[in-house]
This record gives C-alpha cells, sequence and structure tokens, in this order.
C-alpha cells in the first residue's frame, strides 16, 4: 500500500489518481461479496498472469479466477498450475451459472465475440482482451446486444488504460500545440494471429486515447513484416507508427513549435494497475471504463491499417457508428 500511496511524483500527475474509483482501491485492499471469473483462453500468458493477481497474490481478496478453457489441454493446466485455477472445463457453456464474470483472452481477436455472445446475452459482465474483435461491423453488432441485454462489457490495452498514459495526456494540455507524434512499438505485420491486429492496438488505443479519435486516412509502408505508418487526423495532427523488428517497448514522441520531445509518464503505476481495478469495478457496479463507440473507433483504425498493409495506399477509416 505504500508503493500506491507514493506512485504520484510530480503535482500534474494527479490525473492518473482521479482514474481509479476510490471505492475501487479501498474495495481492493478489503473484503468484499466474492466474485467468480472465469475465463476463455490459455494460449498466451495472460490467463497465468490473472491467476496471479486473484488467487496467489489475492490483490482483490473476494475474487477468484476459478474455471478457464483452453485452446489446447496442455494450455489449460499450465495455466491451472502457473494460476492456480482450480477448474478446467472442456467446453466454455459448462461454466454458465458457475461463474459471475467472464474475460475472453485468445490471442486471434477473431475468436473474441464469438466465445462471449452466449455470456453477454445471458447478463454476465464480460472483459475482452484486446483487440476487442477482428472486425467493426461485427463489433457494432455485439455492443448493441450488449447494449440491448444492459450486460456491461469492455475492452482495452492494459498500455492505453494506464495511470502513465492518463498522465502524458494530461501533460499534452501544457505543451501547446502539437504539430505531428511519432509512436513506437512491437508489431508484425505477418503475424498469424492477425498482423496489424496483434499488438497494434497497443499502438493506436494509446495514441487515440492521447490525440483523438478523429484519425481519417491510415498509410502503411512495408518493409517485409515491419514497416512503418502514417495517420491523419481531421483536426489536422500528423502521426507516424514505426513498427520495431526486435526491440520490445512502447515510446511516444512530439514536436511541439519549440521543441521534439519524448513524451514520458511522471508516475509510477499503482500497486494495482488501472488496467485491473477498472475491469474488477465494471464487474461489481456495471460501471463501464470506456465507452462503446471508443472500443470500436480502435478497431475501425485497426481494420484500415491492415487494408493499407495490402496495398500500401492512403486507406480511408470507416466508422461504425453506434446510435446510442
Amino acid at each position: 500500500m505504500n508503493n500506491r500511496r507514493k506512485f504520484i511524483k510530480t503535482v500534474g500527475a494527479g490525473v492518473a489518481v482521479s482514474a481509479i474509483a476510490p471505492t475501487v482501491l479501498a474495495n481492493s485492499f478489503g473484503e468484499e461479496k466474492k466474485l467468480v471469473i472465469g475465463i476463455i483462453g490459455a494460449e498466451n500468458s495472460h490467463s497465468r498472469g490473472y491467476g496471479k493477481v486473484f488467487n496467489i497474490e489475492k490483490k482483490f481478496p473476494g475474487v477468484e479466477l476459478k474455471y478457464i478453457w483452453g485452446e489446447t489441454d496442455a494450455f489449460a493446466k499450465r495455466s491451472m498450475k502457473e494460476g492456480r485455477i482450480p477448474i478446467q472445463v472442456k467446453d466454455p457453456a459448462e461454466m454458465m451459472g458457475k461463474i459471475d464474470a467472464l474475460i475472453v483472452d485468445h490471442r486471434h481477436a477473431k475468436y473474441h465475440l464469438p466465445a462471449a455472445t452466449p455470456f453477454v446475452k445471458a447478463g454476465i459482465p464480460t472483459f475482452v482482451d484486446k483487440p476487442f474483435c477482428y472486425r467493426a461491423a461485427e463489433g457494432k453488432e455485439f455492443l448493441e446486444m450488449a447494449h440491448k441485454t444492459g450486460t456491461p462489457v469492455t475492452s482495452y490495452s492494459s498500455i492505453a488504460h494506464s495511470a502513465g498514459t492518463l498522465d502524458m495526456k494530461a501533460q499534452l494540455a501544457e505543451m501547446g500545440h502539437i504539430n505531428q507524434v511519432v509512436r513506437t512499438g512491437t508489431v508484425d505485420l505477418d503475424s498469424k494471429y492477425g498482423g496489424v491486429f496483434f499488438y497494434g492496438v497497443h499502438l493506436v488505443q494509446p495514441l487515440l486515447e492521447m490525440f483523438g479519435e478523429d484519425v481519417e486516412e491510415v498509410r502503411i509502408n512495408r518493409d517485409g513484416q515491419y514497416g512503418n505508418a502514417s495517420l491523419k487526423f481531421s483536426s489536422g495532427l500528423f502521426a507516424t507508427l514505426i513498427f520495431k523488428r526486435k526491440a520490445y517497448g512502447w515510446q511516444t514522441y512530439v514536436e511541439t513549435d519549440k521543441q521534439f520531445v519524448e513524451l514520458k509518464s511522471r508516475v509510477e503505476e499503482p500497486e494495482i494497475p488501472l488496467n485491473d481495478a477498472s475491469m474488477i469495478e465494471m464487474f461489481r457496479t456495471g460501471k463501464l471504463p470506456r465507452t462503446y463507440q471508443s472500443i470500436l473507433n480502435n478497431v475501425s483504425v485497426l481494420e484500415a491499417l491492415e487494408k493499407s498493409a495490402q496495398t500500401e495506399n492512403w486507406t480511408e477509416v470507416k466508422y461504425e457508428k453506434l446510435d446510442f
């Protein structure tokens, strides 16, 4: 708890604290009504990570990741062992009626919504790992269904939904006019897990969070499976994304009227990261961490980038608009 209390380094970093609901921070250290979570997907490390947070470290007393379905038996068994997840199901439907909340966590986004749909229809709050889905039109239909049923759903990049990104966004207000942005990160355009969708979300969502969701056109220039992308915003902002070949990590640079500087967070992440705290708050209260339209806009930009990766031409971002 001491780390959480002293994670603010500057006065301007207060936005990072205000973004985390006080009830979440308080409840995460106090006993709460039991919350049983199930997870669909064990191929990557996330299921093991959630098991560590909920079952081993018990960051949220009363919360247990109890059920898991894995793409293979080996994947499920590994997550059960490393995350102390007690029950494996052979069919996700076996979790129905036994869980209070669901996490869907496939590597490829095309599997997310089909897995989540029956649970959302049944009224079970659901977190869908990034990226939310593989096609914006499919995402629109799903979110309309979630809205109609009243089931809370969310999805986000842990890098975008963080105290650090919120602090960098706050800094921009102090920097005056921004002429252009350069953001770097790991992306493999030929990834079998959805090309630019896989990891590209960690480049795109923080960009939209900090600079606005008004990207009009995108263009990818390829160098094999890597390269870079250009994004034009209706505001006049121009952004460049550089896809790293080997180095891992995410950086953002901005050009003001006076200098070209790296935008760095002034805060340490809290003991309980914002992405985990917001997810559990949604499960408990139904409060959405971000709007459904914002979730969909991110997918629309990724879909345009995917199309441009095939042609290397400027490609219009076609947004799917929700009417609620």
